[in-house]
């Protein structure tokens, strides 16, 4: 290079930003086990001291085995329990279930080595526990497998040989014994397929076939699926090809060449997930021909006999082989296939979803094709476990008294019953009788109690129904001993004897030395209780109540005290008052001054809750005997009796005063519509409470679809008085619906409204509002249009409305008129050939219904259409200023009817049609058009047309524009620039048009700072420019070539920094260059020395 600097120094610097995710993994939570209280329930042949007990049942579930048998605890239930606890610590019974132990599928793969079996009761004293499996006890001493952990059992290195069966826990304390229900361990695992090689299966094309699957050993059920060549590539089930979940085999009714290859059975345990493949069975093609027709083949079918749980989802399969493919149809015979039965797998599988007792039945597949048909029938059974309809309570007994209980229950097969005393069977003999589900004891003894267990049972499942049968053994006992009895002067007083104590004793009363006889005066009741009528000073003493059985005797003495009997004044007694006032009521007793008394305020018969009603009651306590009740802030609501009870140890005296509040009226009685006119109603209603304030005036309201909620309507009489129940209301709008209520009124102010009437219509009456704004104007040529509000509904006064058009051409004197049977109906055209555009016309709008003929509107002149524009625009004339742009211009058509009101431009490349070519319109009445967006080198041709709201007018003859050249795509290249203090002396390499571009004529430089909006715009012939930089700031600079075809693509951008405040000394001057495959942006910071360094 020739210039005498050199750059030492380029720097550039680029930075990024990195985004970074961060997952958080969920923690598995525990659950503790539950702690499940069921519901207590009573039985009607139970005794009053009978206490309900816990039931529970057994047997085997729904075919859907739990892998685990859990019991999540419920802190609600818990605590619960700890309540019951709490209050029978101090009552001793015998055991009662809180869990039993629950069926247990048990993985033998499983890490956790243990089995648990759970079983809880509570019982006071606590309950020892006891395991038994198929029928025989556990033995933890002499098998170090079994371990015990309060009421479970914990099985270590479980077995499925030793292990698997029945369990049964015992639960016993010094009351009795008691046995859980059943509950069946059992182990899933699933064993390898044998791995001898499967021969492989040849047929004919056509030919059916049936793959056989062999599972190894497993429990409990498996999922069978098939693989087609490799995994996972399953074979689809269709009408052609089904899976047995039955026999797990594979069956092809007719086979094709694409089903050629190996196929390997799959097996998948549903406790375990575990999932083994069968060695690969291969299927080929005979060569020997094609197999024909033949009629179907049933070979996979539900067995004859299906039992079926209530409530579980019932799957009965049926497929069939043939050629062509069978069709697979269901049925019941005798009935319908229930509507919430689902056809799966192409109709081979029918699928009947919480199957009841009437599902059962006998059903039928049957398999078709062309050659003829099959068909297979099974019968559907379903049974259910046994459910208590009755149970047996605990019950208690005095010895020598009758126990009888009944425990019921249903099921299917029905079940049969047997009763367990304390864990072992019992049997009819002696003083026990058993028939069925009852159990009588005569004469109970001692001997008899104990925990008893009513088992109910079918051969699918067993429940228990617990109770424990307590026989009482009791000298007599007096709690409390003595008691003090205190008596009205003048009133009857009991003195009760209640001894506990069984058998039931005999019981006598004394006074002192002597027995007291009964009397007229003095009564022995039957409950023992002892009655003196009229009581008195001298009744007053000591009695003594004795009560003896074979165990032994005891005594109770009773003390007597006869007390003045209390009086009570509740003033004042009647009292009135208004709405917002406040009042005192003051009860004061007069009673034996050694007794205390305690008051209670009542309102209407009920306890006054002082903390609910605040606001408006509170307790006063004036003196020992004296208490005050205000009511503030008084509301009709407190209008009533209110009462005061006085209560000491000896009498309980109640008194009752009168509230009367005065208010507005009450709503008065349901508005009835009596007649209706057009305009009138006739309305009546029963008169209402008036608060103790004379009614004044009436107040009539009405609603309709019209209105704005409830408004006040004239009346005739008008005022109605207070005296008065009925009254018209007038004034209303003909057929319209309407409601109507009233509202009564006094003194003390307006009350509340009556229900509403039933709705009612007023009769239909001639219109008598004519339609208003008639107008119009506009329309296409030899067009009168009229328009007008339509007449709101309201008005209209009845059915078959319309309006009467009505228009006279100005200064004749006949009116023509139409009718319009619209009632939303706005506007009217009439058309005639024979009146000139802008023609005046009187116009009016009358109305009309069913009844007549309503008011016409007032008469308003209105001109007809001045039509569409009627000539072309003239002087089109278009010429190109860039490649994509042409300009037009062109002159309005003669003055005249139909002016347009806008200009549209059509235009379309030569060579093309014109229906295909683009529409602009103009603003308003503009004269000119820049077309834009066109292709360049293109020749257009270019029609216009002036339009109105009318419509359009002709389109003046086609003239024709070539756009010109596009300019050149080559953006200026290799700029260099000198920098000289605030100059910039900027120059590039000149731009050279392609042949389909137009000439280079020059360039344009823009200039623009950087957070400023103004920009300077350089144009030059010369690829070169010296530009001027203000003091400090970013600049930006970039050039474009220009042509006749517009201005050229954009070089790339120059950037240029000046310090603020800061001139470049005049020694002092930078060379740049971009370089020549840049395309972005960069910042070039350069410190420049002589070449001399060099």
């Amino acid at each position: 290079m020739g210039s005498p600097w050199k750059p030492l120094l380029f720097l550039s610097v680029i930075s990024g930003l990195s985004d970074f995710s961060r997952a958080v993994a969920a923690r598995p939570l525990s659950y503790a086990a539950v702690l499940r209280m069921k519901q207590d329930s009573s039985s009607s042949v139970l005794n009053s001291r009978g206490r309900s007990r816990e039931h529970h049942s057994g047997g085997l579930g729904t075919p859907g085995w739990p892998a685990f048998s859990s019991h999540p605890l419920s802190a609600l239930s818990l605590l619960s329990s700890q309540e019951d606890y709490r209050s029978e610590e101090s009552e001793e019974f015998g055991p009662v279930f809180i869990q039993e132990p629950d069926d247990v599928i048990f993985p033998l793969n499983s890490d956790e080595k243990k089995v648990m079996m759970h079983c809880e009761a509570r019982g006071n004293p606590p309950p020892t526990y006891s395991w038994y499996i198929n029928g025989t006890k556990v033995d933890s001493e002499t098998d170090y497998r079994y371990t015990f952990i309060d009421g479970d059992l914990i099985i270590t290195n479980a077995s499925e040989i030793i292990d698997y069966g029945k369990y049964q826990c015992r639960a016993e304390n010094s009351f009795g014994t008691i046995l859980s229900r059943d509950a069946l361990l059992q182990f899933a695992y699933l064993g390898d397929f044998s791995p001898r090689n499967r021969g492989g299966v040849s047929v004919r094309e056509g030919q059916g076939v049936v793959l056989m699957c062999t599972p190894p050993p497993h429990s409990p059920d498996i999922i069978y699926s098939w693989v087609f060549n490799e995994f996972p590539s399953f074979v689809a089930e269709d009408s052609r090809r089904f899976i047995s979940q039955d026999t797990g085999n594979l069956y092809i009714s007719k086979v094709q060449p694409s089903d050629v290859g190996s196929y390997i059975c799959l097996v998948k345990n549903t406790v375990t997930n575990a999932r083994v493949l069968s060695p690969p069975t291969p299927l080929t093609l005979k060569t020997d021909g094609v197999m024909g027709e033949y009629e179907p083949k049933i070979e996979v079918h539900f067995p004859t006999s299906v039992l079926a749980a209530k409530a579980v989802t019932v799957r009965l399969e049926c497929f069939a082989l043939g050629n062509p493919v069978p069709t697979i149809t269901w049925r019941k015979i005798n009935g319908n296939i229930p509507k919430k039965a689902r056809l799966r797998k192409s109709q081979a599988v029918l699928e009947i979803p919480n199957i009841q007792l009437e599902d059962s039945g006998t059903y039928e597949c049957k398999a078709e094709n062309s050659r003829g048909g099959t068909a297979f029938k099974g019968h559907l059974q379903v049974y259910t476990l046994p459910q208590w309809v009755r149970m047996i309570n605990d019950t208690q007994m005095d010895s020598g008294e009758k126990l009888q209980w009944e425990c019921k229950a249903i099921g299917r097969p029905r079940p049969t019953y047997r009763w367990l005393r304390n864990g072992l069977p019992l049997t009819s003999q002696g003083r026990v009788e058993i028939v069925n589900g009852e159990l009588t004891i005569h004469k109970v003894q001692q001997t008899d109690s104990g925990m008893y267990q009513c088992v109910a049972e079918n051969k699918y499942g067993a429940i228990y129904s617990n109770a424990e049968l307590k026989i009482l053994a009791s000298a007599p006992v007096f709690v409390p001993n003595p008691i003090r009895v205190i008596a009205t002067l003048g009133k009857d007083a009991s003195l009760e004897c209640k001894p506990r104590a069984s058998p039931k004793p005999k019981i006598t009363w004394r006074r002192g030395d002597r027995r007291i006889q009964p009397s007229k005066r003095i009564m022995l009741l039957r409950n023992n209780t002892l009655k003196i009528v009229n009581s008195s000073r001298a009744d007053e003493g000591n009695y003594v109540c004795r009560a003896e059985n074979q165990l032994g005797s005891a005594e109770m003495t009773a003390i007597l005290w006869v007390k003045e009997a209390m009086r009570v004044v509740l003033s004042p007694s009647r009292v009135e008052v208004t709405v917002g006032e406040s009042v005192v009521l003051s009860c004061k007793a007069t009673h034996d001054k050694s007794l205390d008394v305690a008051f209670q305020w009542f309102f209407n018969q009920k306890p006054i809750n002082f903390e609910q009603e605040g606001s408006h009651f509170e307790y006063i306590q004036t003196q020992s005997s004296t208490v005050d009740l205000m009511i503030r802030s008084i509301l009709l609501k407190h209008a009533g009796k209110y009462g005061c009870r006085a209560q000491t140890s000896a009498d309980t005296v109640f008194a009752e005063a009168e509230l009367l509040v005065r208010g507005p009226p009450g709503p008065p009685g349901v508005m009835i519509v009596e007649e209706i006119t057009d305009t009138t109603a006739t309305l009546s209603w029963t008169r209402g409470l008036d608060n103790h304030s004379p009614i004044s005036t009436y107040n009539l309201q009405a609603r309709s679809p019209f209105s704005l909620g409830w408004q006040t309507v004239k009346t005739d009489p008008d005022p109605v008085t207070g005296d008065m129940e009925s009254a018209m209301a007038v004034e209303l709008s003909p057929w319209v619906e309407y409601e109507f209520r009233v509202v009564a009124s006094n003194a003390i102010g307006t009350g509340d409204p009556s229900a509403p009437s039933r709705r009612v219509r007023t009769k239909e009456a001639v219109p008598s509002v004519a339609p208003s704004n008639v107008s119009g104007g506009n329309g296409r040529r030899h067009e009168l249009v009229i328009s007008w509000e339509p007449v709101s509904e309201e008005f209209q006064n009845g059915e078959g409305f319309g309006y009467i058009v009505a228009f006279r051409a100005n200064g004749t004197r006949g009116w023509k008129e139409k009718m319009v049977t619209s009632a939303d109906a706005t506007m009217y055209k009439y058309r005639d050939e024979t009146f000139p555009p802008l023609t005046p016309f009187e116009v009016k709008v009358g109305v009309y219904n069913n009844k007549g003929d309503g008011p016409f509107s007032n008469v308003v002149i209105i001109n007809s259409a001045e039509g569409e524009p009627r000539e072309a625009p003239s002087d089109v004339k278009a010429y190109s200023i860039s490649s994509s742009e042409i300009r037009l211009t062109w002159k309005p058509p003669s003055p005249g009817p139909g002016k347009p009101r806008g200009y549209e431009v059509s235009y379309w490349k030569d060579m093309e049609q014109e229906e295909s070519g683009k529409k602009q319109c103009t603003e308003k009445n503009e004269t000119s058009m820049v077309l834009t967006g066109l292709e360049g080198n293109s020749l257009y041709l270019i029609t216009v047309k002036g339009f109105n709201s009318i419509g359009h007018g002709p389109a003046s003859a086609a003239v024709t524009a070539k756009t010109r050249k596009s300019p050149p795509t080559q953006p200026p290249t290799n700029l260099m620039w000198i920098q000289e203090g605030n100059n910039v002396t900027l120059s590039w390499d000149p731009v050279k048009a392609k042949d389909n571009e137009s000439d280079v004529i020059g360039y344009m430089v823009l200039l623009k700072q950087e957070g400023r909006g103004h920009n300077q715009v350089t144009r030059t012939i010369n690829p070169s420019t010296m530009l001027s930089l203000p003091e400090g700031g970013t600049y930006i600079i970039e050039v474009r070539s220009l042509s006749e075809g517009g201005e050229g693509a954009v070089s790339p951008q120059v950037r240029l920094v000046t310090s603020s405040g800061v001139r470049a000394k005049s020694n002092q001057c930078s060379v740049h260059q971009l370089p020549q495959s840049l395309t972005w942006t960069a910042l070039l910071l350069v410190t420049l020395v002589p070449s001399a360094s060099w």
